[in-house]
């Protein structure tokens, strides 16, 4: 299943990818964590003010969701971060003045476990989405002369830097099933650019979008099973977002379904276990208007958007599919404090749509800024920005539906 990290979206600056927090899901959808809050008393404000913070951890893969609380003798920080690995336990990360401590925490009958694994004397620093291994976690922290990736859980030896980045970084998508190719969007020069940092060649920096020269190409999620990327970029002429395949010379399309007016779109879940068929990909997205949150679905194939009302109590922006094309929603009530709804992605009836922006893509091998290690650098994803009408742009590869 493909797993995501968003709960309520913070402010980002113009064009850039927002930043996901607050509900996590396991990359291979055990499991799912969040902070919370304690049960309302009729003492409390609405707003949850006198109500004490908590993680809990969601079980997601059995006959019916269920949440077991996970709280400690000291309330947590609303700040605090959480992220569940595959074996049930749950990373908790903790601001402590200019330290950033990091423990497991795990239920143990009617109390909490915790097992401490350290911390990093930085003023900042961010969990990177879950690891597709289940077993490790990685974190972000930003520095003088670049951004510092950090292995936070699943080392022998606490916390530990395993690759450093020029530039100032955010996001974090991975490329492969292992836990091995990490994208990062990395702004130099302010212009941002998503590159791949190889985490086995000791942190070794590949390019991985380049559209045009000036162009802001960010990288918001990837399949690795298909290969279907899901972009955001200005190369068009004002920011897009537009869909590619991984280490393919396809072209890059920016949807026009995909920007409807006065919305904001953003995709959160690609459907797994489609191999070699990235345009039968179900995605997901969050669309927000004037009228609220609901969901989006859309394939490449179909280059049709279908928009649907959410469940109440939606946790906005996550959720996960199955192989069989199922999107889960899941979402908090007062009566029902630990659901998931089911969504079966409407089909697409052929019709005729205005032409989508492309770009022309091409694979090249990548010019690693730091060497390390034996064997040869991961392949890169090249972008030439061409912009033609699709009806006129020749495919080559494998053969696109739509």
């Amino acid at each position: 299943m493909t797993a995501c990290v968003i709960e309520g979206v913070e402010d980002a600056a113009p064009g850039e990818a927002v930043r996901r927090a607050g509900f996590a899901i396991a990359a291979d959808g055990s499991y799912a964590a969040r902070l919370t809050l304690g049960a309302n008393e009729p003492s409390q404000e609405e707003d949850g003010a006198g109500a004490a913070w908590f993680p809990e951890r969601w079980t997601l893969d059995g006959p019916e969701p269920y949440a077991v609380p996970l709280p400690l003798d000291q309330p947590e920080e609303p700040d605090a971060e959480v992220l569940p690995l595959a074996d049930g336990r749950v990373l908790i990360h903790r601001r402590v003045a200019d330290r950033q401590a990091f423990s497991l925490l795990y239920p143990t009958g009617p109390v909490t476990g915790e097992l401490p694994l350290g911390a990093v004397e930085c003023a900042e620093l961010t969990l990177l989405p879950p690891s597709p291994d289940g077993t490790r976690a990685y974190a972000l922290a930003p520095g003088e002369h670049g951004a510092t990736v950090w292995l936070v859980a699943g080392g022998a030896f606490g916390p530990e830097p395993v690759a450093t980045v020029r530039g100032r970084c955010t996001g974090g998508v991975w490329l492969d099933g292992t836990g091995r190719l990490l994208a990062l969007d990395r702004e130099l020069d302010g212009v941002v650019k998503a590159v791949v940092v190889d985490l086995e060649r000791g942190g070794e920096v590949s390019p991985l979008l380049q559209i045009a020269e000036g162009s802001n190409d960010r990288l918001l999620l990837a399949d690795a099973d298909s290969g279907l990327l899901l972009i955001r970029s200005d190369a068009p002429g004002h920011d897009r977002l537009g869909w590619g395949v991984l280490g393919s010379a396809r072209p890059v399309r920016f949807p026009q379904c995909l920007r409807p007016a006065d919305r904001t779109v953003t995709p959160f879940a690609v459907q797994p276990g489609q191999t070699l068929m990235p345009e039968s990909c179900a995605v997901a997205l969050r669309i927000d208007g004037p009228a609220g949150t609901w969901v989006g679905t859309w394939r490449p194939s179909g280059r049709r958007l279908h928009q649907q009302a959410a469940p109440e109590g939606w946790l906005a922006g996550t959720g996960l599919w199955s192989r069989d094309g199922v999107l889960q929603l899941p979402y908090a009530t007062g009566t029902m404090p630990c659901g998931v709804a089911r969504l079966e992605a409407p089909r697409d009836v052929p019709q005729d749509l205005p032409p989508d922006v492309r770009t022309e893509l091409t694979t090249e091998p990548a010019q690693p800024e730091a060497a390390g290690g034996n064997g040869s650098a991961p392949r890169a994803t090249r972008l030439v920005h061409k912009p033609v009408p699709l009806q006129q742009a020749p495919l080559t590869g494998r053969t696109a539906a739509g």
